[in-house]
């Protein structure tokens, strides 16, 4: 069974599992300022699934489009559907999960769903130089609010709208325009298993322990940005250290980095993550595992 995997920037990728073309999130048609992927949503002319991992534009974005022009079925969250449904796409394309869900996505080939978290975009994801990220342990609910609001994480994103600048168009137009919903609809990730292995993707730096610890992929799709969350907590250390601790827990044999990318200027840095501070971890963590870091629409070969 030949199982290929393209890139298509932030924590989307196409997966091709012989004549399966699967969706790992859908955001394609980004910024103009971001650098381009080489593929639009318009472009898609075959998808079977879209899997969803929240529901945040720069993850959902997109998957309406291909569901509308190849009818492909999207498995994520209620609050997902909720958002495709607003873009009319028919409640027979959407699989709702929650955690827990095995779906066939083609004979032999399964996905199963696990709850999962977002990354603690409350809080800053660096505090110094080091990326080592220290505090805002044990708060409840309405205290991690208002810190973002005396920090003004909360409303970051949405600020990068204002101004007169062109980049300020840019970003108001598209925050205005792209699908998505301000809420996660609760994290998921997800376990795609074949006759020839498996592959996990995740799609935010986030996870319960007590669940990756009992998945054994293959091939692990780890997102790389922001503050890591490790069972409803920021972590104390580096996203480096975060990255390295999933994979510990998973032990997959290939690591696959994404989110790591300048997908949206200037909101994130020209380059992208930092990833030499990953690979230094992983190598230390997890010596045996072999850290893949294709480029846009490269085509991986997977589990060959």
């Amino acid at each position: 069974m030949n199982i290929t995997l393209d890139w298509l920037g932030c924590a989307t990728f196409r997966l091709t599992i012989g004549e399966t073309v699967v969706f790992l999130d859908a955001y394609m048609d980004r910024v103009p300022s971001a650098p381009p992927v080489g593929l639009t949503t318009a472009e898609v002319t075959k998808a079977d699934f879209v899997l969803v991992g929240h529901a945040h534009f720069d993850h959902i974005a997109g998957a309406e489009v291909i569901a509308r022009n190849t009818g492909a079925k999207v498995i994520g969250s209620n609050e997902t559907a909720r958002v495709m449904r607003g873009y009319d796409i028919p409640e027979g394309q959407l699989l709702r999960s929650q955690g827990g869900e095995r779906h066939r996505l083609a004979d032999g080939v399964t996905v199963r769903v696990f709850p999962s978290l977002h990354s603690c975009v409350w809080v800053s994801s660096r505090l110094d130089a080091s990326g080592v990220t220290l505090g805002h342990y044990g708060l409840c609910e309405h205290e991690r609010a208002a810190v973002a609001a005396e920090s003004g994480l909360g409303t970051a994103i949405g600020g990068l709208g204002g101004g007169d600048s062109e980049l300020a168009r840019q970003m108001r137009e598209h925050l205005t325009t792209a699908a998505g919903s301000r809420e996660t609809g609760g994290a998921l990730a997800y376990l795609i298993e074949t006759p020839v292995g498996s592959i996990f993707w995740q799609d935010t730096s986030g996870c319960w322990t007590g669940v990756l610890q009992n998945i054994r992929p293959d091939v692990a799709i780890i997102a790389a940005a922001g503050r890591g969350n490790i069972d409803g907590e920021p972590i104390q250390g580096s996203l480096a250290q975060f990255v390295a601790r999933e994979a510990d827990l998973l032990r997959p044999r290939t690591i696959i980095l994404g989110h790591h990318d300048n997908w949206m200027p200037p909101l994130t840095s020209e380059g992208g993550t930092d990833v030499e501070p990953i690979r230094e971890e992983l190598a230390r963590v997890v010596p045996t595992a072999k850290l893949l870091e294709p480029g846009y629409l490269a085509g991986t070969r997977l589990l060959a």
